[in-house]
Parts: C-alpha cells; sequence; structure tokens
C-alpha cells in the first residue's frame, strides 16, 4: 500500500513564497510508485486548505484556494480533517512533509503540533527546529562545541529603539565594519543588509527590527561562501561541499530566489584536507542542535586567512529547482526523488523510535 504524504506549505512568514515554491517541486518528485501526496496549503492568515491547485492558488492570491481543513492535535484521532457542513471528515495522512521555511513552520511550531499529536513527520524534532531558526541560540551551542565563528553580537529592538547610541558603540568598537545586520528568526536573507558605515548600519538595524525582536550583527570579511548539506537521524552522513558565487554583494533574497545569475559550483575546489574538515564540521553543527532528517549547514572560508567559519544551520533548507541542498546530494550520487524517500524514511524511523519512550512511570527492571 501507498504511503500517503501531506505535503504542507505557505504559512504565515516572510518565506511564504519561497515556501510554496519548494512545495510545488517536492511534491512533483515524490516517487508516485510508493507514495500518493496531498498538498495542503496554509494561508497568510493561518487557515488551512487543500486542493490540487492550492499552491496555485496561493501564489496568485485565488480565494478560495481550495477545500477548508483543519489540524487535530488529539492522538486518539489526529490528522488533517476536511471541513463539511455535516461536520469534519477525517482525510487520511501517513506522514506529515513540513515545507514551511521561516517563522511558524520551520521553527519548532508545527513540530510541536505533530508531537502532540504524536504522527511521523519529516525534518528536525521541536529542539532542533527552534534551536536552528534562532541564530543567537544556534550560535552560542556551536560556541560550546567549540565550533568556529566570525565575532558576533545580540541586540533586541528594544534595546535598539529605546536607546541606539550604546548599541551603535559597540558595533563600531567590537566588529567594526562592514558587518551583517540579521533577524535571529528569519531565513532565506529575509531582512538581512550589508552595512559599512554608520548611515547603512542604522538603515539594517531597521530593516531587521521589522522582521524579529532580536537581532544578530555579524564582523563582515571577505568570504566563499560554502555549503554542506547533511541527511540521518542517530547516524549522520554528509554530502560534498558546494560553493555559491552570488550575482550580487552577498547572496541575499534576490540572488536565492528572483536573479538568475549566482553560481553553484559543486563540488566546490577545495583541497581534501578541507573538504573532510567541512563536511566533519557540518556533521557536529548537525549534532550540537540534536538535529534529525535533514538540515544544511553554511561555512565561511576567508579568503584572506583561509580559516573556515561555521556561520548558520538550516533545518528546513530550499528545495526549489535551483536550491543547494538537493543538487550537493545530486553529485554525491543521491537522486532528488531518492533523496525525499530517504527524508521520509528518516521521519518515519524517528517516530517509531519515539514510541518505544514510556509515558508514564514504570517499575525498574
Amino acid at each position: 500500500m501507498k504511503q500517503r504524504i501531506a505535503v504542507i506549505c505557505g504559512g504565515r512568514s516572510g518565506e511564504h513564497e519561497v515556501s510554496l515554491v519548494s512545495a510545488k517541486s517536492i511534491a512533483a518528485a515524490l516517487d508516485s510508485s510508493r507514495f500518493d501526496v496531498q498538498v495542503i496549503g496554509i494561508d497568510r492568515s493561518g487557515s488551512w486548505w487543500m486542493g490540487p491547485d492550492v499552491i496555485e492558488h496561493l501564489q496568485s492570491g485565488r480565494s478560495p484556494y481550495g477545500e477548508r481543513v483543519c489540524f487535530l492535535a488529539d492522538p486518539a484521532q489526529p490528522g488533517i480533517f476536511l471541513i463539511t457542513h455535516a461536520g469534519l471528515r477525517p482525510v487520511p495522512i501517513d506522514v506529515f512533509f513540513p515545507v514551511l521555511h521561516g517563522p511558524n513552520g520551520e521553527d519548532g511550531t508545527i513540530q510541536g503540533l505533530f508531537e502532540t499529536a504524536n504522527v511521523p513527520y519529516v525534518g528536525c524534532g521541536v529542539l532542533a527546529s527552534a534551536c536552528g531558526m534562532d541564530k543567537a541560540v544556534m550560535k552560542a551551542l556551536f560556541a560550546q562545541a567549540d565550533l568556529p565563528q566570525v565575532p558576533y553580537s545580540v541586540v533586541l529592538r528594544s534595546q535598539w529603539e529605546t536607546n541606539r547610541e550604546p548599541v551603535i558603540e559597540e558595533v563600531e568598537t567590537k566588529l567594526g565594519y562592514p558587518v551583517f545586520v540579521k533577524p535571529a528568526n528569519m531565513g532565506s536573507s529575509v531582512g538581512i543588509s550589508k552595512a559599512s558605515d554608520r548611515e547603512e548600519l542604522i538603515d539594517a538595524f531597521t530593516e531587521a527590527c521589522r522582521y524579529d525582536r532580536k537581532l544578530v550583527v555579524e564582523k563582515g570579511i571577505d568570504p566563499r561562501e560554502i555549503e554542506v548539506s547533511v541527511l540521518g537521524n542517530d547516524e549522520v552522513t554528509a554530502s560534498v561541499p558546494g560553493e555559491i558565487v552570488p550575482c550580487n554583494d552577498f547572496y541575499d533574497y534576490d540572488a536565492k530566489y528572483i536573479d538568475d545569475n549566482s553560481r553553484l559550483v559543486i563540488p566546490a575546489e577545495l583541497d581534501e584536507a578541507n573538504t573532510d574538515r567541512l563536511r566533519k564540521m557540518a556533521v557536529q553543527a548537525f549534532k550540537a542542535i540534536d538535529g534529525s532528517g535533514l538540515s544544511r549547514v553554511d561555512f565561511l572560508f576567508d579568503k584572506q586567512t583561509g580559516e573556515i567559519y561555521l556561520n548558520e544551520i538550516n533545518t528546513l533548507p530550499g528545495f526549489t529547482s535551483i536550491s543547494m541542498y538537493p543538487k550537493l546530494w545530486a553529485v554525491t550520487g543521491i537522486s532528488y526523488s531518492e533523496l525525499l524517500s530517504r527524508i521520509i524514511d528518516l521521519g518515519v524511523a524517528r517516530h517509531a523510535e519515539k514510541q518505544r519512550n514510556a509515558t508514564e512511570r514504570l517499575p525498574k527492571g
């Protein structure tokens, strides 16, 4: 019998559009001999919809986007239910595949919903998702694991809005220019700006404050941007590294999803020692946040010194046609369709492992 997969996309996030494109690619590539695919779209207000054209309707803003559905987190009868005039009608699903980039999807929130319902799902769990999404917490865990990072500072939006002068002074004395200002809880380079002087720094803070209450400021270097894909649960493997040569000053949102001039060099032109080190560090980063299923780990390779710095981990990387995560695995030897099958299998295996945990206190022995 085929497994029934719910691909969930859209969501209340600045990465809504990217999610829809990723989900469309995934739904088309899933092995039809193994899986029956149902696409669930979440609109910007948070309402859930189901239907064969839900992605296209969300992309065009054509409401209603499909048939209204809801998710019940009751472990006795969990999952997707179609909302009808006669009441709720269950929609059988075996595995949930969230393709929700950014807040309300990649940050542990929907993972918590799945955990409460006790249903199998793809990707990292609540803890890893939350830590991977929050760049400040993520960096603290990487530091604890002795993984090298560029100097950085964490700033609260309230600090910036009530007393910005000490913030500016700290950035200029501790980090110097240039710096990158980022929302702590956002992906796809949304809200990120490079600042080379005080005026640009003020503009960068203003932009980042639109997306989060916590901001990360990183010292700028002249890097090669290297990425490694990881796959696994307790046993983790890493892909060959790949290099991004951005068409813009850095690999911002436009360079990732709109412009088609950035180049991906796979495998990256690195010697064997650096290749091995990057793959090892990628696995260490994945384990540092207690990752499972999949992640993409991003590095900065300083052109001047040759030093390697861990930049960040993305627990739900993009799956568009130009996304690095599947391209790295394709060169490593795993096709797009096979990769998706393995990711689903890993989610099912993790769920089965969790069912071994007692939910009540048992006698010893």
